[in-house]
């Protein structure tokens, strides 16, 4: 019999990353196939759907994301992110992507959404932010890195970037937030993983997987 799921290509720089969204995913194993990869990785074989996680990564506005969307292979190219600003929307869909997703999406939306655009739709979500990008709501069936220390979704990539050197307005020129938003994530992210000092966040961040793995490559074909 002929495999009718969804080949769906998961892009993002961090192993807990995309461990999280595939464990998100894998109870519909039987109507999506995913292959994981790194955002520079080579689509070995083609995919319908290319689901760019943008924790930590550049987003539609960077040069670089274009050579991604044109690449041979990579099917319906997705933005997934918290970040639902409307020019990104909007320089997204006049780049070519065919979707743009917010993370708030349960698994069962989610994948309904690449369903549709596989099969020729342009699929937008409703914001789930306040204009500061506060998150309202977060699925209960989504997992991001450092849920266990009682993290919210958004922390864990402040963390992230500060591991890899970022400073605080650094930050928020790449999260879309305003400083007081990240300086606020950076008060309760330390709190909630015990450290004072930026330097004791990074030594947290190395020893919990908040640093790229740019070694990533396929898992499956």
């Amino acid at each position: 019999m002929t495999d009718k799921r969804l080949r769906i290509a998961l892009l993002n720089d961090y192993e807990v990353v995309v461990h999280g969204l595939r464990a998100m995913l894998e109870p519909y194993n039987d109507r999506i196939e995913i292959v994981e990869m790194g955002p520079r990785a080579q689509v070995d074989q083609p995919v319908d759907v290319t689901l760019y996680d943008t924790f930590t990564q550049s987003h539609v506005d960077d040069g670089d994301i274009q050579a991604l969307i044109n690449a041979r292979g990579t099917g319906a190219f997705v933005i997934y992110t918290w970040t639902m600003h409307p020019d990104l929307v909007a320089q997204a869909i006049a780049k070519g992507c065919r979707g743009y997703l917010d993370k708030s999406l349960s698994a069962a939306q989610l994948v309904e959404s690449l369903e549709s655009i596989a099969n020729g739709e342009v699929v937008i979500s409703e914001p789930n932010a306040d204009h500061e990008g506060h998150i309202l709501t977060t699925p209960e069936d989504m997992a991001w890195p450092g849920a266990n220390f009682g993290l919210t979704a958004r922390e864990p990539e402040v963390l992230a970037l500060i591991t890899r050197g970022l400073t605080n307005q650094d930050i928020a020129s790449r999260s879309y937030l305003s400083i007081n938003s990240v300086k606020s994530y950076i008060r309760s992210a330390y709190r909630k993983i015990g450290v004072e000092r930026r330097s004791q966040a990074v030594r947290w961040g190395l020893e919990n997987g908040m640093l790229p793995d740019f070694s990533h490559v396929t898992l499956q074909q």
